[in-house]
This record gives structure tokens, sequence and C-alpha cells, in this order.
């Protein structure tokens, strides 16, 4: 051991003494309270690790050393045997520094009861009871298709009665309706032997395993041995159980049903949470799926995610398939396994299916955390624009600028405003251009960005952490030029957004910024852009329509734009100045005036 940690001396000659053998180790702290659980190929290389690598780079793993006051092992004989009593050990003592394993248990699963002529029924509860239990299934529709599937093919009891050789030779029950519509053959009174609904109940099971060819096979054989003793109606009625079945499994088979007994696993990492989806593929038809989220807690890779997930899996289930389809080879070989990483081909697209699968389920979760707490939803988005803006502070408010004009005519521009990541429509201002002629965006966002902002000051009101201007490098120049002259350039932010390949444009930096196009912080701008843009495009179209229509009323002789606007502000449109009486016109812009308005609208000269 070279160079170890002062705070890990004492701890030298423990770890020295240490087999290299396979085994469990666990970290405890002064009060003796265990702080990590971990698994080895050999524990003393393993051990060691801990105190001679450098630490600087997680502090999670730092701590944990710090507070280690002794060590404890357990020696096994395998690799795999210390991954299954390091699984059963973390779920046991949930140590701190362990990954925590949240499992989807809300999910349903179909039970086989046990009990005499077994129920067979779904539930979210598992009771340890002998009973079996197939799932999870995360899609419930998928669940219920299934068991319909079983009531059609399969005449089962429901009822909750205890049916034991005793109570049933004692004629304690009496068969029910169900009996009578044929959905129940009444073993209550003995009229269906154990030996009947025992191997319905087998081939049942076999049929929730995804082993369905085994039981159409057994159809068949049973058809066509109603059919030689020329019981054709009987032969009917399995053929029929048969085409449903074959039904079943066509809506069932993704991929090639040659596919014929593998596992999928695959995994979606976050900075603190791993997402490992498990499929399990039976004859080309997936019979089950669900998601387990991990979270971390001393930055795990996913090799080591995945390998616990598997073990998770193995310890509830037992033997998942000879082979195990995965994106990455796991940190530990499992006896009779056969690990794939495929790259083309029916393998390949289970694994990306089962990938789409884990992703959902993180989009289903942090849909689930927004709802639950927006606050720190919020935060997060915020920050994470910070960081991919390179900015010093939260963006909590933030103003967004647009011109709008055609051709030069009724220049106008919008600003709309953000407050912690949402509209604040209350802020929201029109512009219309006052110092600028023909079509020069740079001047106008230059008039504008001064205009708001002197505003601001002389008001004595907040400013921005952000400003985004519409437009590239010129755009941003502009609002540069007017923040100087205002003395605020080094105290607000302020980028520019280009449509084009959406480039963000930052002072200083002669190349744009390109974020992905799935990024929040993208998606965050692009929204702010966008709301300006309609905004300023509305202010536009109203403004054009109001100058028309001004224009129409001041074709009338003796009427200019101040007896135009008023008569606009009465009546609102030009329409209803139309409709109105002559006394009506006359009563706000005087009679000879209103004489010659009218005529105007009734084309009388």
């Amino acid at each position: 051991m070279k160079n170890p940690p002062k705070y890990a001396e004492h701890l030298i000659p423990l770890v020295r003494s240490l087999p290299r053998k396979p085994g469990v180790y666990q970290f405890y702290d002064n009060s003796g309270k265990l702080l990590y659980v971990g698994k080895a190929k050999s524990l003393r290389t393993r051990v060691a690790s801990y105190f001679t690598k450098d630490l600087t780079h997680s502090g999670k793993l730092s701590l944990l050393i710090r507070k280690t006051a002794d060590i404890q092992c357990i020696v096994v004989e395998t690799e795999q045997d210390a991954l299954l009593l390091e699984n059963n050990l973390i779920k046991k003592h949930q140590p701190r520094y362990n990954v925590m394993l949240k499992d989807d248990k809300t999910f349903p699963w179909i039970c086989i009861r046990k009990e005499p002529f077994p129920r067979i029924y779904p539930t979210r509860n598992l009771v340890r009871d002998g009973s079996e239990y197939f799932g999870p299934y995360a899609s419930v529709r998928a669940m219920k298709n299934l068991l319909d599937l079983i009531r059609q093919l399969y005449p089962l009891r429901n009822c909750q009665h205890s049916l034991t050789p005793q109570n049933i030779r004692k004629k304690k029950f009496s068969v029910c309706l169900e009996y009578h519509l044929g959905n129940c053959k009444g073993p209550c009174e003995g009229l269906q032997p154990a030996e009947d609904y025992g191997r319905n109940v087998a081939e049942i099971r076999e049929i929730i395993r995804g082993n369905i060819a085994s039981v159409t096979q057994e159809f068949r054989k049973r058809m066509h041995y109603h059919a030689g003793l020329m019981e054709f109606e009987r032969a009917q009625e399995i053929k029929d159980k048969l085409d449903m079945l074959e039904r079943y499994q066509s809506k069932s088979t993704i991929v090639n049903p040659r596919i014929r007994n593998v596992a999928v696993f695959s995994i979606i990492s976050g900075k603190s949470t791993g997402y490992i989806n498990f499929m399990k593929v039976v004859n080309g038809a997936i019979v089950q799926s669900h998601t387990l989220e991990m979270k971390k807690k001393l930055d795990e890779p996913d090799g080591e995610l995945l390998t616990l997930a598997i073990t998770e899996m193995m310890q509830k289930y037992g033997d998942l398939a000879p082979e195990i389809i995965t994106p990455i080879r796991p940190e530990t070989a499992f006896a009779g396994v056969k690990f794939s990483i495929p790259r083309i081909g029916d393998k390949k697209k289970l694994l990306e299916l089962s990938i789409r699968n884990a992703r959902y389920y993180r989009m289903e979760k942090e849909k689930q955390q927004e709802l639950s707490d927006p606050e720190r939803h919020t935060t997060q988005l915020l920050e994470r624009a910070k960081k991919d803006l390179r900015l010093e502070d939260l963006p909590r408010h933030i103003e967004c600028f647009d011109n709008s004009n055609i051709q030069g005519d009724w220049p106008v521009a919008a600003m709309v405003c953000f407050i912690n990541g949402r509209p604040a429509r209350k802020e929201y201002r029109h512009f219309n251009i006052r110092t600028v002629e023909g079509p020069d965006d740079y001047r106008s966002m230059e008039e504008v960005i001064h205009r708001r902002y002197k505003r601001l000051l002389d008001e004595g009101k907040g400013l921005p952490q952000l400003i985004v201007v519409d437009g590239g490098k010129g755009q941003l120049n502009a609002a540069l030029r007017s923040l100087e002259r205002l003395g605020l350039k080094d105290r607000v932010a302020v980028i520019g957004l280009a449509k084009r390949l959406e480039e963000i444009f930052v002072p200083g930096d002669p190349l744009p910024l390109y974020l992905d196009k799935n990024s929040r912080t993208l998606r965050l701008i692009q929204q702010l852009r966008d709301e300006a843009h309609r905004f300023g495009l509305a202010h536009h179209r109203n403004r054009r329509v109001r100058k028309s229509i001004r224009t129409e009323l001041e074709d009338v002789r003796g009427i200019g734009p101040a007896l135009s606007k008023t008569l606009l502000d009465h009546f609102r449109s030009v329409s209803r100045i139309r409709q109105a009486t002559l006394q009506e016109i006359q009563s706000l812009i005087g009679s000879s005036k209103g004489i010659a308005v009218y005529r105007h609208f009734h084309n009388e000269t």
C-alpha cells in the first residue's frame, strides 16, 4: 500500500491481513453503524484500492473513507456468491453509501393462489404464502388482455370457498351463477375433478410464462382426437380456443420468433440515478418487462449498476435465461449465462426497445417530480441554463426582444418577460419605432433596448439577469451599444439567438454556441423567442389595420388624424361608423363634418 491517506493509517494492518479470496467487505463508523457493503473477487486487492488511489475526484468516497473506523469481511466460494450476499446485505441494512434500489412494486402481478382448485387473479400485493406470482406488468392493459384470454380458454372458479376434499364431500357449497353461465365447471360440488382443473392451471402457467407453443400443440392433439371420434362440436370448440391463442401470440410477437428464450437488460444513467429495464422474451414474444430505479451514492459505473440489477432479477425469478442481451458487459460473470452485445439484427432491435422503455420510465419519473415539486424543477431548469449559457447569476428574470416590420412600414418591437422560467404576461411591452426610417433591424433594436432600460433605471425598478435578442451578431452588438451608453453592459448578461441554425451568440466570443436540440435550455430560449415573435406580430397586425382604417377616414375631406381617432375610439370600427346614423356622427364631430363622413360611406355626393 503506497502513500495511504493519514486518516486511514490505523486500517493498514487490517487491510494487509485480508485474504485474496472472493467475498463481501463492510465499512463501519466509530459507533458501529454500517456505512457501506461491497463485493470483491479479491478482498485484499479491492479494499486496498480505497486507500491507495486518488480520492480527490469524489467527495463522497473521500468522506466514506474518513468515516470508516472498522472493516469486516465475509469470505465466500465464488464471485457470484459474493454478489448475491452483497445484494441481501444491502437490502437488509440499507447502508448510507450504497446504491438505493427502487423496484416498481406498484405494478400489478398475476397470482396463482396456493390452494385446492387455485384461483387466478391480478394483485398488487405480494404475500409470501407459497402462491405463484408472475410479473410485474408495466402495462395493466396487457395483463388484463392476458387474463381475458385465460378466462375464455378455461372455465375457472372465482369464489373464495375453501374447496378442500372434506368440504366438498360434506356438500358445504353449491354451484353459483358462474356455473350456469358456463364460466365454471362446479368443483365446489365435485362436478370437476381436481386432476382436470390442475391440468388447466398447468397450461395457464405456461401461457403466462410465454410458452404458448407447447399449449397450442396440446390443443391441436385434443382437436384431432375429438375429430377422430366424430365429436365435431367438441373439436370445433377446441379449434376456436386454438385460434384465440394464435391471435394473442401474433399480437405479442415483435421480433423474430426464432429468438426462443432470452433476457434483455438496458440502462439509462444520469448523474445521480440509473434506470435499468428488464425484458423477458420467449419465442419472439415479450412476456415480462419492468424497470428498476437505482439511486447512486458513490458515482457507481453503469457496469456495476447493471450487475446489481441482474442479481436482483435472478433472486426474484431464479434463472432468467441462458442468454442475456446487454448494451455493456456486466462486471461479474454468471454461471451458465452467455452475455451478448448485439450490433445489428433482431436482438439489437430488442435492446433498442428496452432502452426506449427505460427512457420512457425516466421521463415519467421526471414528470411526477415536476408535478409534485414545481419549485425544484424550476431551480434545476434555471441552474442548467446558467451553466449552459455561462452566466454569473441564476436567470430568474429574462426579457426577450423581437422586431417586426414589412419593408420598413409600421415598424414595431415587442418585449416578453419570463419569471422563473414562465411567462409573466403583465410585464410584456409593445414599442412603436420612433427614430428609425426604413427597414433597419439593428438601429431599431438599439432604440428599443435603450428606451426599455432607461425607463427601468429612471423608475428604480429591478433589471433582468438575462436579455435575449432575436437575431445574430448584428442585433447583439446593437443591444450592447445601448447597454453601454446606459452603463449596464457589465451588469446584465445578453445573448442573441439566430433563427437559421439556432445559433447562440455571446458577447466577446466570435464563434456561436450550439446547444443540443433536446436541451431544456435551448427549449426555454426558443419559447422566449417564439413568444416575442407572436406578441410582436399581433401588435404589428393591429397597428397596420388601424393605420389602414385611419387612412380611409382621412380620405374624407376635412377629416384629419384627430377626428379619425375620435370616431374610432367611439365606434371601434369602420363598419360601425358605416352603420351609424347621421345624428350619431354629428354629435361627435359636428354638423358639416358629420355630413361629409356620412355621405362618404353612403356614396352620396
